[in-house]
C-alpha cells in the first residue's frame, strides 16, 4: 500500500433521525443497521483499509465515543482516535486532523469520509478515490466525489460542474444548497449537477494552505498547537483550545471560497443512510415490500413497512402500510414513513416528556 495515503473517518455524529436505535450514547455508526454482521463504522474502515494502511486511518469522533471506537475497531491504536472535546462542525476537526497528518508526513494525501455511508462496489470506490489522490499529489487542488442524481432529491446539496470539461475529474463551478423540488428538477434537466456526498480528497499541504488563506483565525488557533500534535501534550492543548474554534462546516469555510475544486462522478452505488426511509430503500423486501432487520415477522394486510427489532423477536403486523416499526429495549416507535423527517422533533418531545434516558 502507498504509505502517503491517509484517511480521516468522520464518526462524531448522533444520527438522531435513526432514533430509537441511534442515541446520543450509542449513535448509528456503531450499529449494524442493515443486519450484515458489521456496524457502519466497521464497514467504512474495511472499505478504506483496502487502499489506505491501517496505521494511516484516523477516526475523528467525540470524546464520549472513544471506547466504542476502540471496541469495534480493535486494530486501531489510541493515538489514531482523534477526539473532539466539543461539537464544532466539520471545518475545525478537518483542519486539526490535517495538521496532525502533515506533521506525520509532508507528502500525505488524504480522504475525508463519513462513517455512515453504504457503498456496495468497494473496488470502484477505491479506483475513484485513488484517481483523485493522483490528481491531488500532482496539483494544488481539492477534490470531491459527486453522485449522479437518480431523482430530484431535496435532501442533498448539489455540485454544479463545468459542462464543457471533458476530463474525468471536472472543475466545479459552484456548490448549491439543498433545493426545493422544482429547482432540483431543473438541476437534473441541466445534466451537470451531482449530489454532494461529503467525501473529499486533498493533500494535507493543500487543505492546510486553504485554511490559512480562507480561515486565518481558525488556522492560527490550531497552528499554535503544532509542537504538541502527536505527542503527550496534544490532549491538553486541544481540550483548552478546541472549544474556541468557530462552529462552521468545511463547505462554508473552504469549499465555497476556493477556485481550485474538482469533482469526479462516482462509479459506485451510494446511499447516505440518513433516515429510516433511506435504509428501507437499501434493504431487500419481502413479497409485500416490507423491509425487515433481525425480526421474525408475521404480516397480514401490511406492506411497505420498515420493521426492526432485536434479533429473533417475533413481530406481528396487521393492517399497517408504509410505517416505520422499530422496537428497542424500552422504546417502541410506530411512525409513518411519510413523516420520517419529523423523527428529530419527536425525539425532542420524548426527552421533554420522559427524560434523556430514552434518547
Amino acid at each position: 500500500m502507498n504509505k502517503n495515503y491517509y484517511a480521516v473517518l468522520m464518526a462524531g455524529g448522533v444520527g438522531s433521525r435513526f432514533w430509537p436505535i441511534s442515541t446520543s450514547e450509542n449513535p448509528k455508526q456503531f450499529h449494524d443497521m442493515l443486519g450484515t454482521g458489521d456496524t457502519l463504522i466497521q464497514k467504512t474502515f474495511q472499505r478504506l483499509n483496502k487502499f489506505v494502511p491501517t496505521e494511516n486511518i484516523l477516526i475523528l469522533t467525540n470524546e464520549r465515543y472513544n471506547d466504542l471506537v476502540l471496541e469495534q475497531l480493535p486494530m486501531v491504536k489510541q493515538e489514531q482516535v482523534v477526539l473532539e472535546p466539543a461539537m464544532r462542525n466539520t471545518a475545525p476537526c478537518i483542519l486539526y486532523a490535517a495538521l496532525k497528518i502533515q506533521k506525520m508526513n509532508e507528502d500525505a494525501v488524504m480522504i475525508v469520509a463519513p462513517s455512515d455511508h453504504w457503498i456496495e462496489d468497494e473496488e470502484a470506490f477505491a479506483k475513484d478515490v485513488t484517481a483523485c489522490f493522483k490528481k491531488c499529489e500532482s496539483e494544488d487542488v481539492l477534490c470531491t466525489l459527486g453522485i449522479k442524481p437518480s431523482f430530484p432529491n431535496t435532501g442533498f446539496g448539489y455540485i454544479e460542474y463545468n459542462k464543457k470539461d471533458t476530463a474525468p475529474i471536472k472543475k466545479v463551478n459552484q456548490f448549491r444548497e439543498k433545493p426545493d423540488y422544482e429547482t432540483a428538477k431543473d438541476f437534473l434537466a441541466q445534466g451537470n449537477f451531482l449530489w454532494n456526498a461529503g467525501i473529499f480528497m486533498w493533500s494535507a499541504k493543500t487543505i492546510v494552505n486553504a485554511f490559512q488563506n480562507f480561515q486565518p483565525k481558525q488556522y492560527a488557533l490550531f497552528r499554535d498547537g503544532l509542537v504538541c500534535y502527536n505527542t503527550d501534550d496534544e490532549k491538553k492543548f486541544i481540550s483548552e483550545n478546541y472549544p474556541k474554534a468557530e462552529n462552521i462546516s468545511i463547505d462554508y469555510a473552504i469549499l465555497e471560497n476556493s477556485e481550485a475544486i474538482y469533482v469526479k462522478e462516482a462509479t459506485f452505488d451510494w446511499n447516505d443512510l440518513g433516515t429510516w426511509g433511506s435504509l428501507y430503500d437499501k434493504l431487500d423486501k419481502d413479497e409485500n415490500n416490507n423491509a425487515v432487520v433481525n425480526s421474525k415477522v408475521l404480516v397480514e394486510d401490511a406492506s411497505g413497512n420498515m420493521i426492526r427489532s432485536k434479533a429473533g423477536k417475533v413481530v406481528v403486523v396487521d393492517g399497517l402500510n408504509d410505517y416505520i416499526i422499530v422496537d428497542k429495549d424500552e422504546v417502541l416507535l410506530i411512525y409513518p414513513k411519510t413523516k420520517e423527517q419529523d423523527i428529530k422533533q419527536v425525539l425532542n418531545k420524548v426527552k421533554d416528556t420522559f427524560g434523556d434516558e430514552f434518547a
